[in-house]
């Protein structure tokens, strides 16, 4: 007897909407969302989306009509229910715009809740482009297969954000004149890892981060790492140590 084929099929196209789901819903897109189904992926009448709202999860939708500048569709079912992540933060310093968008892109696919750019007394770059930024966070969200989005914050300066530190969520911050090995501060619960600019933290500021109830001092190993490079690998320690990779 055949095997049933998998439905939907791993080659099945997804999507995140900026609108609630649910069953037997009528949606429509355009612009690059209907472009990329209709005149890249060439999708016909009857063919299965994958679709995710960062609400009530993952939905199967089949289309129902297409045309030049946009695309309908229809949710027969839901996949899944929106998952629970780690409540895990990376508070990081900008850094150049190629280095930043993969930082952004890993972290998301690492599993981070909340994404937290922090200026600092070195931070080279004062601007930021969120859009851009929140765009790769929601195409790795689509390839990684999440269902909850990373929350992406406003900038904010690192002395406001450690008076106002919740002394209950763990603050792991790479210290590079030396810390803790990170088998030794990463615990379950909540908590958040804060990565330097290029140049690292500099006296005061690290001080002033010791200082703050929760903070610990944590080891990325021998090598000087670079920004981004120390955001994933702790990331992937913390995960491994104390997320759902257990």
């Amino acid at each position: 007897m055949p095997a049933t084929p998998a439905w939907p099929p791993a080659s099945t196209p997804r999507l995140f909407v900026d609108q609630p789901l649910h069953d037997a819903a009528t949606l429509q897109l355009d612009g690059a969302q209907a472009n990329y189904l209709g005149n890249v992926m060439r999708l016909k009448a009857g063919d299965p989306v994958r679709l995710f709202d960062d609400r009530t999860g993952e939905w199967l939708a089949e289309v129902t009509d297409t045309a030049k500048r946009h695309i309908t569709l229809r949710i027969t079912g839901q996949l899944r229910a929106r998952e629970t992540v780690p409540d895990l933060w990376l508070l990081f310093a900008p850094i150049k715009k190629g280095p930043i968008d993969w930082l952004v892109e890993k972290a998301t696919e690492l599993g981070a809740a909340r994404l937290q750019p922090v200026i600092t007394q070195r931070t080279i770059v004062d601007r930021l482009n969120l859009d851009r930024l929140r765009a790769n966070m929601i195409e790795a969200s689509e390839q990684c297969d999440r269902t909850a989005l990373p929350e992406l914050a406003a900038p904010a300066k690192l002395a406001a954000l450690l008076k106002a530190w919740d002394p209950n969520r763990a603050l792991i911050f790479a210290d590079e004149t030396g810390g803790l090995p990170f088998a030794d501060v990463a615990r379950p619960g909540p908590a958040a890892i804060l990565i330097g600019p290029e140049g690292g933290f500099t006296p005061d500021e690290r001080d002033a981060i010791r200082a703050t109830p929760g903070a610990i001092g944590a080891s990325l190993g021998p090598r000087i790492l670079r920004a981004e490079t120390a955001a994933a690998a702790a990331l992937a320690a913390w995960m491994t140590l104390a997320g759902d990779w257990r």
